[in-house]
């Protein structure tokens, strides 16, 4: 059966570091957009940051906070919101209070943190957005109670590994977590650091579920899905979909999951690899 939507991740798939994109990725897209295949961006950013970006890649629709929003952005309306229950919220902030941790959270359009400091750092560096604030305060759950904030995804962050405390979450709130390490060879060269982070979303919320969603939004099966990803937070929709790929770079366990391979990585071109291997003219 043919493709009829690609969704591919941004960040390690079709952008490489210092927000590099390879000349072929953009040949792919217009020929994608040229045969009516629709095109999702499938991310772990908020749709106001991503925005740019996206109508930069000339994408139709798009994934954002690794799935708890969801746009049509040929007309800038969502299809789905999901945001995290406040007293899942407040059980997440108080668990990483406890053990000393670093924690910033993404409504619309801001992201709330007490210090620039990992993830949120790397996005401040990377994505100083018109209409996008970067808010500092001393307090991330007060200022999000006073000012009565949607939140998208809660990321918990610490030079340590984080095990422990993802499964303290998952055994006391009803949320959806994913762990994703920054260290090795998958150190952020951005930030030239090492970490790990705790990415919180609603309960069932992944990128996955979320293109099950936009799928039947499209009435596209998901054997006509091709799904093309580097990190730990793309496995599901990787290996869910018809056919799932994973660009050369990619974390090992994603690879254990993929269809297919890509030969380049990144920065060479690996997403527009894919889409020639495997789309039908």
């Amino acid at each position: 059966m043919s493709i009829k939507l690609v969704a591919s991740d941004l960040d390690g798939t079709i952008i490489s570091e210092n927000n590099f994109i390879n000349q072929s990725n953009f040949e792919a897209i217009d020929m994608m957009n040229s045969h009516n295949i629709d095109f999702a961006i499938c991310t772990g950013k908020s749709y106001s940051v991503s925005k740019s970006l996206c109508d930069k890649c000339k994408a139709t629709y798009g994934i954002f906070s690794n799935g708890s929003q969801i746009y049509n952005l040929k007309t800038g309306t969502p299809i789905y919101k999901n945001v995290i229950d406040l007293d899942a919220l407040i059980n997440c902030f108080n668990i990483a209070k406890k053990h000393g941790l670093h924690v910033h959270a993404y409504s619309d359009n801001l992201l709330v943190t007490e210090r620039l400091q990992f993830l949120d750092l790397r996005n401040f560096k990377l994505q100083k957005l018109p209409g996008f604030e970067f808010i500092v305060v001393s307090d991330v759950l007060e200022y999000i109670q006073k000012n009565n904030l949607p939140i998208y995804q809660f990321v918990i962050s610490s030079n340590s590994r984080l095990e422990t405390v993802r499964n303290e979450i998952l055994n006391l709130v009803n949320v959806s977590v994913l762990k994703i390490s920054k260290f090795g060879e998958y150190k952020d060269r951005v930030l030239n650091k090492e970490y790990e982070y705790l990415s919180i979303m609603p309960f069932n919320t992944s990128k996955s579920s979320a293109l099950d969603i936009l799928g039947k939004y499209l009435s596209v099966n998901q054997d006509e899905i091709m799904a093309i990803g580097d990190n730990l937070n793309d496995l599901d929709m990787v290996k869910n979909s018809g056919i799932g790929v994973a660009v050369a770079n990619a974390y090992s366990e994603l690879k254990d999951v993929a269809k297919y391979t890509t030969k380049n990585n990144v920065a060479e071109g690996g997403f527009a690899e894919a889409v020639y291997k495997f789309i039908e003219l």
